[in-house]
């Protein structure tokens, strides 16, 4: 669910733009949104995490099968480029050919996700229950704090009070917190039916925010310099994962690397298996030649990115200075895309 809602506001974004034909402001953010997690969100969970823990551990098992995935991912990405670069340039109909290819493989890479799902849910949900109960853990924790609250107060009016009959002077204790006041611990929440309102109104304010940000995308390129590749793969995927990026660092200093991990890598694998492939598929009903190929370098740089991820996790163990090396790959790729011309990433 973290990582399913941390991607909704990108993905409004993405179909916004891939409206609009800016298909390479798309397809860099759907890569900037896999390096932002796998490097740049991972990075800091390991070294806020390492910084107050000397190792933190976590399910082995689930990062093994999170590396997989992103292996298959890479591979999604990486077969197009190969493919179109084995070809001569002279082919013919060579463009239509790497976009039949991407949307066929697109539509294998849903069905993987699906798989994934039913694998996470249902055959194998008890390997993801740690990261569940975290979860859980972390959205009742204010709650929690509230009623722990409430306790202590009362148990000091009962020995003042034991105290008064004794001949003591009375002293009055204020309430720690509003539940004092009635001596109740009750929470509301909201119904199925306001909750689904409330993320229909913040869903229908985002397109229109994302409606304008994607319409003043050529003004920023020409005042700032910079090119589309670079706005859509470090600013996009940065603003628009904010409040995700947040909730990772927060669990990872609490020790909860299970949840923390999953909302990094499980919103990679989500962005690289369902959302780009969906895109595709969009872009086939909209007749926008949307496709997996991305240039050379960016799927080297997709490659180096999951290659030293993968290696890092798969020990079911992190520390600081592994987060300092994910980081460090992000700066070095964050520089490198600041001078990459749009030209190019076609």
């Amino acid at each position: 669910m973290n990582a399913t809602f941390g991607n909704a506001v990108e993905v409004i974004v993405s179909i916004i733009a891939l409206k609009q034909n800016q298909i390479t402001m798309v397809q860099a953010s759907m890569l900037g949104s896999i390096l932002s997690n796998l490097l740049l969100v991972l990075g800091c969970c390991f070294v806020v995490g390492g910084a107050r823990f000397k190792t933190q551990l976590f399910n082995q098992t689930v990062a093994q099968t999170m590396s997989s995935l992103l292996a298959l991912s890479v591979i999604g990405l990486l077969l197009p480029a190969a493919f179109k670069a084995s070809l001569p340039a002279k082919t013919e109909y060579l463009e239509d050919k790497v976009l039949e290819f991407s949307r066929g493989t697109s539509i294998i890479l849903l069905v993987v996700y699906c798989f994934y799902l039913y694998f996470q849910l249902g055959t194998h949900r008890e390997l993801f229950e740690d990261a569940a109960a975290e979860e859980a853990e972390e959205d009742e924790s204010a709650i929690e704090t509230g009623i722990t609250s409430t306790v202590e107060p009362a148990e000091e009016r009962s020995s003042l009070s034991r105290a008064d009959s004794h001949g003591r002077a009375s002293i009055v204790t204020r309430p720690k917190t509003i539940y004092d006041l009635d001596g109740s611990a009750e929470n509301t929440h909201l119904g199925p039916i306001s909750s689904s309102i409330v993320l229909l109104l913040c869903t229908i304010f985002v397109s229109i925010s994302a409606d304008y940000l994607v319409g003043s995308i050529d003004d920023i390129v020409e005042s700032s310099g910079l090119s589309k590749t670079f706005i859509g793969l470090i600013v996009i995927p940065i603003v628009g994962n904010a409040a995700e990026h947040v909730t990772a660092v927060v669990v990872a200093y609490k020790n909860k690397m299970d949840l923390a991990v999953g909302v990094a890598i499980g919103s990679s694998i989500q962005i690289a298996i369902f959302v780009t492939p969906f895109l595709v598929l969009i872009g086939w009903i909209f007749q926008i030649p949307m496709s997996l190929y991305f240039s050379t370098y960016e799927t080297a740089v997709m490659f180096v990115a999951v290659f030293i991820t993968n290696y890092l996790i798969l020990d079911g163990e992190s520390n600081w200075l592994e987060g300092a090396m994910l980081l460090s790959t992000y700066a070095i790729i964050g520089i490198s895309f600041y001078f990459y011309p749009d030209t190019l990433a076609v």
